[in-house]
């Protein structure tokens, strides 16, 4: 099936959320994908920053997760997830990628407006879709904690200056999270949601449990990244095979990880996909 845009995913999930799942290995990718095509739901592989460095470089995985996707009987969009540097955009579009999140929440507050508008501009003139974040989602490599709260007003404005397609919002989530008790400001979802024109971005949705993100989606998220999660799915999955000592064939213990990681992405796409 040819590769789908994220607006005409995002699209496709409605009335539920788009699952949005991160891509570390090829299993990983192999089975977000066999779990779409299981659900017959849209899907999103992701392909961060620090995925791109472990593996020497974008070019190989980003070819292997196009290949997987344009080869899926499922609607996949893949993505280039916390790029903090626009020579990584621009690669990843050169490869390719026809959608990004650019994250200068590092960055001062007018040095992330005018860094992410110009970005955003180099991209949708290449019909890019282009994902941003205002401030920072707790727990990201030591920047604030969970408590941290996205000001809809804020938000509408960096919209309104930075032109993105789409917004990652502080609202109680945070990223990394390995137990999924994470409570959601549904009523701040709310207000952004009423504030801003582009669809909003929930990160570290690993630590949350299922009914909050199904609650989520009813109060205005559309699209869940789930990345931490997945990964404690495939390693207790690995840790079992491994009980075995003689078992060194890699086959034998990342084939039973990805037969996991497969089945709860289809089950996370059911739970998403709000009647």
């Amino acid at each position: 099936m040819p590769l789908i845009n994220m607006s005409a995913a995002l699209t496709a999930a409605r009335p539920g959320g788009l699952g949005s799942f991160n891509v570390i290995t090829l299993e990983h990718a192999e089975a977000i994908v066999g779990g779409a095509e299981a659900a017959k739901s849209p899907v999103v592989l992701q392909i961060s920053e620090n995925t791109a460095k472990y593996h020497r470089g974008l070019a190989a995985v980003a070819a292997a997760c196009l290949h997987i996707a344009a080869a899926s009987t499922a609607n996949v969009v893949v993505h280039l997830d916390h790029a903090t540097s626009p020579d990584l955009v621009r690669e990843a579009v050169d490869l390719g990628v026809r959608s990004v999140m650019f994250d200068a929440s590092m960055l001062s507050h007018d040095e992330n407006v005018e860094a992410t508008a110009a970005v955003a501009k180099w991209c949708q003139d290449r019909d890019v879709h282009v994902e941003a974040e205002l401030g920072e989602v707790g727990g990201k490599d030591g920047v604030h904690a969970a408590g941290a709260r996205t000001d809809p007003t804020e938000a509408a404005e960096y919209v309104a200056a930075t032109g993105v397609d789409a917004l990652a919002v502080a609202v109680g989530s945070s990223h990394a999270m390995l137990t999924r008790d994470a409570v959601l400001d549904d009523d701040l979802i709310v207000r952004i949601a009423a504030a801003v024109t582009v669809p909003l971005v929930l990160h570290g949705s690993s630590g949350v449990p299922d009914a909050g993100l199904q609650s989520a989606v009813r109060h205005g998220m559309s699209k869940i990244n789930i990345a931490t999660h997945l990964n404690q799915v495939m390693a207790t999955a690995v840790r079992s095979a491994l009980t075995d000592e003689l078992l060194v064939d890699p086959r034998k213990y990342l084939g039973p990880g990805r037969t996991a990681v497969q089945a709860e992405v289809e089950r996370l796409l059911r739970v998403l996909a709000i009647d």
